[in-house]
Formats: C-alpha cells, sequence, structure tokens
C-alpha cells in the first residue's frame, strides 16, 4: 500500500477509535484492538504476522511498565487511606501560610495528586476546601477551581500517577522516570500560574449556587480525626522521596561510569519497578501506625491491594493496546513514508503529541485514555517529529499529558466530581473548569515549547 493510503487508513482508523469510544461507547481496550486489527489489515501486513505483531505489542507493556503502575497505584492508595495524603497537604499549607488560601489548596492538590488520582484527591481534599471558603473571604468557586486545576496537573505530568509512567514507557523512556518527574515538576509552573489567576478572575465573574451551609462545612480538625492519628510528615513523604533518592542514585551511576558492585547496586536500586517497590515496602509500615483504626476500618493489606488492582487493570488493559496500535503502526510501513515526508512533522513537532492527545481528550473524556493511546500513536512518529534524545522525548511525554488534560467537560468524570462537589451549575462549570482545564493546558504547551527551545 502506498503512502498516501495508509496515511488515510490510519486517519480513518483514529476517527473509528473515537466514534467507537466516545459515540457508540465501546470500552476502549475492545476499540483500540479492534481499530489496530482493521489497520493491520487495511494495510497490508501479511495475516500470518498479525497475531505476531499484536501479541509482541501487547506484552511489551506488561514486561516492564506493568509493575511499574501497579506499584505507583498501591503506594497512591496507602497514602489516601491512612491519611498519609492529608498530612501531605496539611504540610503544603504550612510552608504557603494561611494568608494566601487559594495558592495552599492550588499547592496541595499539586502534591496530593502526585500518588493519588486526581478524582480522589478531590474527594478527599473537598472538605477542607469548604472549611476554608467557610472561614475567609476568598470566592469558593476560586477556590474550588485552584484545587482542581492542581490536582489535575500533577495527576498527567508526574509519575508514579500511571499516565505519565506509561506514556514514558511507550516512547522509550521508561528507565528515566526521574527526568520525566524533574521536567515535569519544572513545566508545571506555568499551569499552576496560569491556574492561579483564571482562579482569581473566574471567582469574581460566578458564583456558587450552594451558601455552604454548617451542615457541608466540614471543618479541617474533624476531616483529620476521621483518620484517627494521622502518621508523620516524614512517614508520609517517604513512600516518595525514597524511591526519588534511589533513581537520583541510579542516574549518578550512569553520568559518573560507577563500576563494580556499587554501580550494579546502584543501577540495580535505582531502576523504577525496584525503587518503586521500596516505596510500597514504605508505605506499607503507614498501615501499621494506627492499626485500630484500620482494624475498624477494614483496612489491610489485601484490601488495599486488591482494591488497586481493580483500579489499575483498566488502565493497563487500555496501555497494552495502545502498545499493539503503536506495533502496528510501526509494521504496516507508515513510518517509511512518514520519514520521507519529515520536514512536514518537523515543523510541528512537540506540538502534534499534544494535538492529538487534546483530540482524543476532548472525545473520549479520560486523561488516562488519552494519554495511553496518544503514546502509542506517536512511538513511531519520534524520529521524524525530530524527538530522539531523552530529554526530547520526556518533553514529548509531558507535551501529551498537556494535551490530555485539554479540556475536561461533560464526558470527563472529573468534571462532574468538581461540579457537583463545588456546588456549581453546569453552566459554571463550562466556564470554570472547563476553560480553566484549555487555560492550563494552553499554558502547559507553551511552558513545553520554551524548555523544548534550550533542549
Amino acid at each position: 500500500m502506498t503512502g498516501i493510503y495508509l496515511i488515510i487508513a490510519f486517519v480513518l482508523a483514529v476517527v473509528i477509535m473515537l466514534l467507537m469510544i466516545s459515540k457508540w461507547k465501546v470500552h476502549p481496550f475492545l476499540s483500540i484492538m479492534a481499530v489496530s486489527l482493521l489497520l493491520a489489515i487495511a494495510a497490508a501486513i501479511p495475516l500470518k504476522q498479525i497475531p505476531k505483531v499484536i501479541g509482541e505489542g501487547f506484552s511489551a507493556t506488561f514486561t516492564s511498565i506493568g509493575i511499574v503502575i501497579v506499584l505507583g497505584a498501591i503506594i497512591g492508595t496507602i497514602l489516601e487511606k491512612t491519611g498519609a495524603a492529608l498530612k501531605l497537604a496539611d504540610v503544603v499549607i504550612k510552608l504557603v501560610g494561611e494568608r494566601k488560601p487559594a495558592l495552599a489548596l492550588e499547592l496541595m492538590g499539586w502534591v496530593v495528586s502526585v500518588p493519588v488520582f486526581c478524582d480522589s484527591g478531590f474527594v478527599i481534599l473537598d472538605p477542607i476546601r469548604r472549611a476554608i471558603a467557610k472561614r475567609t473571604p476568598v470566592p469558593s468557586v476560586t477556590l474550588t477551581v485552584c484545587l482542581a486545576c492542581g490536582l489535575y496537573i500533577s495527576h498527567v505530568f508526574i509519575p508514579p500517577t500511571p499516565g505519565p509512567i506509561a506514556a514514558a514507557q511507550s516512547l522509550g523512556i521508561g528507565d528515566n522516570l526521574l527526568m520525566v518527574m524533574g521536567l515535569g515538576i519544572l513545566v508545571s509552573v506555568f499551569p499552576l500560574t496560569a491556574g492561579y489567576f483564571y482562579a482569581k478572575y473566574i471567582g469574581k465573574k460566578i458564583k456558587s449556587s450552594d451558601d455552604l451551609s454548617a451542615q457541608t462545612a466540614e471543618s479541617y480538625q474533624v476531616l483529620k480525626s476521621s483518620y484517627g492519628k494521622l502518621p508523620s510528615a516524614a512517614a508520609s513523604l517517604s513512600p516518595l522521596v525514597v524511591p526519588i533518592l534511589l533513581m537520583t542514585l541510579s542516574l549518578l551511576a550512569t553520568i559518573l561510569k560507577w563500576s563494580g558492585f556499587w554501580g550494579d547496586f546502584s543501577l540495580f536500586i535505582g531502576n523504577p519497578m525496584i525503587a518503586l517497590s521500596v516505596g510500597v515496602l514504605l508505605a506499607l509500615f503507614l498501615l501499621s501506625h494506627n492499626k485500630s483504626q484500620n482494624k475498624k476500618e477494614g483496612t489491610t493489606n489485601f484490601s488495599l491491594t486488591d482494591s488497586t488492582l481493580r483500579t489499575v487493570g483498566p488502565i493497563l488493559l487500555v496501555t497494552a493496546a495502545g502498545s499493539v496500535l503503536g506495533r502496528v503502526i510501526a509494521a504496516s510501513g507508515l513510518m517509511e513514508y512518514i520519514t520521507e515526508n519529515a520536514p512536514i512533522l518537523k515543523t510541528l513537532g512537540i506540538f502534534f503529541p499534544f494535538l492529538i492527545a487534546a483530540v482524543f481528550k476532548s472525545a473520549q473524556g479520560s486523561s488516562t485514555v488519552a494519554i495511553t493511546t496518544t503514546a502509542g500513536l506517536i512511538a513511531p512518529l519520534l524520529p521524524a517529529l525530530g524527538l530522539v534524545s531523552a530529554a526530547e522525548i520526556s518533553l514529548a511525554v509531558l507535551a501529551i499529558g498537556a494535551g490530555a488534560m485539554t479540556v475536561s467537560h461533560a464526558n470527563d468524570s472529573y468534571f462532574w466530581i468538581v461540579t457537583r462537589l463545588g456546588n456549581l451549575t453546569v453552566e459554571n462549570g463550562y466556564k470554570a473548569q472547563t476553560v480553566m482545564t484549555l487555560v492550563i493546558g494552553l499554558a502547559s504547551i507553551a511552558g513545553i515549547a520554551i524548555i523544548r527551545f534550550f533542549v
């Protein structure tokens, strides 16, 4: 099949996939797998080779990234259920100060959503938002938008959230998660700033329909007491900080070319899979912190792991399906045609993954699906886009994340969580949440483009 027909087949495949996911409500896993098979046939890949291509693409995900996603999710679940995430939020409030509650909420959300899904994070922290709204003159809508903004940014940018981990692995830099984290933190400055000022602006334009009665304004102290005695700040931070330090050690071993036992040990202990395993062990100590409270709520190692696996299972399957699609694209011959016309794609460069992810996000709602699917699609295209070094590919991961939050609207569960818990009408939800995600998405890709200029 000639190049132009491959391009047409590819575009049709994407359109069909979007229709299946968003309009016909077919599960993303089945949609992506079906489209991958159809594209393989349309691209004239020999029939006897198609099962092998699909199998290799699927198994590639579980070879390494599957374990990393599960471990990161287990850490997040334990931090959430033990109150450690709330302790981290408390630390942020003390660092920022109570005189800037909107900024404190935004940074609190940004920190908490590193290990915890943004949906869960908003539910956890919303009582704090309501209590702050009750005690300060800051508009409730401003606080709502700031919290939603902070949670969303780290959710799509900073591992161990599953989306960025999956994208990094799909793009071939699964062993460079530390670089993705570092650049993710740097890029976060742009949308955090834009989101903060937009929150202050929109808070003056629209009002929450709820009067924040005493029944809903649960105090911060009541919220903390519901978890029993919270773990210490050091214990709460250790499952996140220690893996980062271990991965830093591995990076140093590579840069300084350490050899012998210590070089091998550093590379071993700093591997993302091993480093996050250490993080899980440290997180398990949090379960022993308040045994009586955990026993009362039925919180055990088994129950937390089981609930985590139920959550990440669909993510792993969608990630694997995205890898299959990427493998089919690579085997179709489309890459050779695109490489011949590389100047066209190079003019888009880092903006191409952003645009693709934004289309997926707006069409079907899930940021994680948008991230994993886009990563599978563009993985074979990276050389044609001029993105070859680890730093450039890390920025591509972040560009996908930026697109995957542009925009959140009625087909996104996070939109409804923010709108309902924030006591906003649907119309005001669009003005607050949807426009905010557009603002921070554009600010993110602008920041990424600026950093790309220097990389």
